[in-house]
């Protein structure tokens, strides 16, 4: 028997095929897979998923579907929401424009001629939908939230009549994103299959570990495997990037390694965060907005450190337990709870106002420093990876 690679099993950015996990849908007690499949099955239905950033939904649909006939995009792809079929059609290799030639034949008094004819063509919508019908294609729209909200309202146009003609397709976005543009449009009323991806428990992460470890001849403990998912902040992927670091630093590959010790896991967290660039994201999020000259208070912590009130709500959001969502007063008693008893601390409203220009900031900059979102008096943590760097990173 061929003795597994560590990087054969723990897959962090493709298809997991030795540490895959089948999840119940709780709201009805059947797994994802059959939901997707019913829903692919609904002709005239558009399918929507929603779920927390890097909780496998992309991997749901690469399970399900047949890899070859998987067609996926992002919403960055759109700038333009006019080149969106040709953007498809270039995804599903068929060419923008071009001409083809056919022989003629015709016969007239004396003989038999023949006539090589060309003729021009332009890809457009009605060709890209027969050739998904024809070839059993899936369109996959992920991260569709990234598109600009008119791109998205009008994508939402052309995938309603799309789906009519029996197009299939999947588009995938976050929870606290208003998905206004498909799930709250009347035109698309009826026409949904709607999927809610719940995050992971903290027993399904451990599946990973236990399967993944199981296959590479490695024991694991429970009590182990469940240090490892609290800090997995209830995504898959960052759950195989920390298993992968501690078969890369075991040595796994080369050397016996009967059993994984818990005295690696601290190291596999900080070497993990080695492939995250979050490092200049961090740096504008302690900064803030330009000062302007004026003079900002700063707080004594009780780690010795001096912070300002943005280096406080850094601090809070990576404070412990991690979580993914935190209201205004959980960050106002992790606030409090960093500071030394003699410090006079930061009310709410000065909190508040802060994350008001922290997300202004953000609004501002590209899609890799939208690592959270202030919305509804909430944070939410959008990306998982970020919050684990921010607690065990070097920043």
């Amino acid at each position: 028997m061929i003795k597994l690679l560590a990087e054969q099993v723990f897959k962090p950015a493709s298809f997991p095929e030795y540490t895959y996990v089948s999840r119940m849908s709780e709201d009805i007690n059947v797994d994802y897979e059959i939901r997707l499949k019913q829903a692919l099955k609904i002709s005239g239905c558009l399918t929507s998923i929603i779920g927390p950033s890097k909780m496998g939904k992309t991997v749901l649909c690469e399970k399900v579907i047949v890899f070859e006939n998987l067609i996926e995009v992002t919403g960055v792809d759109f700038s333009d929401k006019n080149e969106f079929w040709n953007i498809i059609g270039a995804k599903a290799g068929l060419p923008i424009s071009g001409q083809f030639s056919e022989m003629e034949r015709f016969t007239d008094l004396n003989n038999q001629k023949e006539v090589n004819k060309t003729e021009k063509f332009i890809l457009n919508k009605d060709g890209v939908i027969n050739h998904f019908k024809e070839n059993g294609l899936v369109l996959v729209l992920d991260d569709f939230h990234y598109a600009q909200e008119e791109v998205q309202l009008h994508i939402a146009q052309q995938l309603k009549d799309a789906i009519r003609k029996e197009f299939k397709a999947i588009v995938i976005s976050l929870p606290h994103r208003a998905d206004d543009a498909i799930r709250k449009n009347a035109d698309l009323s009826g026409r949904l299959s709607l999927i809610n991806i719940e995050p992971w428990r903290e027993e399904e992460l451990e599946e990973i570990a236990k399967k993944g470890f199981k296959e590479l001849g490695i024991e694991i403990q429970s009590d182990i495997a469940k240090k490892i998912s609290i800090e997995s902040l209830s995504s898959p992927q960052l759950m195989q990037y920390i298993c992968l670091s501690i078969c890369t630093l075991l040595d796994s590959d080369n050397e016996k390694i009967i059993e994984v010790p818990e005295n690696i896991l601290e190291s596999a967290y900080k070497f993990t965060t080695i492939n995250f660039e979050y490092k200049d994201v961090v740096k504008v999020l302690k900064e803030g907005p330009n000062p302007r000259g004026k003079q900002r208070n700063t707080f004594d912590t009780k780690s010795k450190k001096t912070l300002d009130i943005y280096g406080l709500i850094v601090e809070a959001i990576a404070d412990n337990p991690p979580l993914m969502g935190l209201t205004i007063d959980d960050i106002k008693n992790r606030i409090d709870s960093l500071l030394i008893d003699s410090v006079k601390k930061p009310d709410k409203q000065s909190i508040r106002e802060s994350l008001n220009k922290l997300q202004a900031i953000l609004d501002e900059k590209d899609n890799i420093y939208r690592v959270f979102e202030w919305k509804d008096h909430k944070v939410h943590i959008v990306d998982p990876l970020f919050l684990f760097y921010l607690r065990w990173g070097k920043h």
